[in-house]
């Protein structure tokens, strides 16, 4: 009788401990999603007034190659929603700095210290690398892609594009290219959970070439430019992810024999 009491005395604390784990990890995640919220939501209240300006810059690409170098709004309050939710857009962009810190912050404790040695350097290249993406759409996937709409157009048809529309069209562009350009993060984290080897992901070259196209054709609109200037560089960027591994294997297993070492 007292062997059953003590097993349910003890059951009943394991999972006393489990729900104020769970409590504990809800409060965390729930502070982590309110400083993203803060985060963006202050640098959209900081950069509101200048919403206006925002628009004509990023309309630059487009603007520059349409016949009058003006668009047009068919809403009655497009002029007014579509520099707002640019704005908003630009504010999350802007604050994705935040946002991957605190995503990184939610996980850290349950890393290992070396495993938080590695995992501070993937966060920094991958804010980089979102960045890398979205310039690389706005420098030059934009100019290429809009200047072919241009040169195709038909005589008889005059080329006026409406400001929600094309809000649609580079906020979908940008979200695309800035994860495409999390490639090399992605591969680095898949070899670093065990799942794969650098070796493997070598080996699935031609697939991985294949797929680029296939998620470029998702992701991007229907022509064969915008297509293949997400495809190839998410291409390269895997060759990338690949060298990215392999270096981290390397000094992941030199750590590791640095510890053995130091417990011998």
């Amino acid at each position: 009788m007292s062997d059953e009491t003590t097993n349910k005395d003890k059951q009943q604390q394991d999972d006393d401990l489990a729900e104020g784990t769970l409590l504990s990890h809800l409060v965390e995640l729930r502070s982590r999603l309110i400083r993203i919220s803060i985060a963006v939501i202050g640098v959209f209240v900081i950069l509101l007034p200048f919403s206006q300006k925002i628009f004509v810059v990023v309309s630059r690409p487009l603007v520059e190659v349409l016949p009058g170098q003006k668009m047009i709004a068919t809403a009655v309050a497009s002029p007014l929603l579509t520099p707002f939710k640019l704005t908003f857009f630009v504010a999350l962009f802007v604050a994705m700095p935040v946002v991957l810190y605190q995503v990184w912050a939610f996980v850290a404790p349950g890393l290992y210290r070396k495993e938080k040695r590695f995992a501070f350097p993937l966060l920094g290249s991958s804010i980089i690398l979102f960045y890398a993406g979205i310039a690389f759409a706005y420098f030059v996937v934009f100019e290429l892609v809009f200047g072919f709409f241009a040169s195709v157009t038909p005589q008889s048809v005059e080329m006026m594009t409406d400001i929600a529309a094309y809000l649609d069209f580079i906020t979908k562009i940008f979200l695309a290219f800035g994860l495409a350009f999390e490639v090399p993060i992605a591969t680095v984290l898949v070899v670093w959970t065990g799942l794969t080897t650098p070796q493997k992901l070598g080996k699935a070259r031609p697939y991985v070439f294949l797929m680029a196209f296939v998620v470029g054709m998702f992701l991007t609109p229907p022509d064969i430019i915008s297509q293949t200037l997400l495809a190839v560089p998410v291409y390269l960027l895997y060759e990338l992810g690949i060298v990215m591994s392999r270096l981290f294997t390397t000094r992941r297993k030199e750590s590791e024999d640095e510890a053995i070492a130091t417990d011998n």
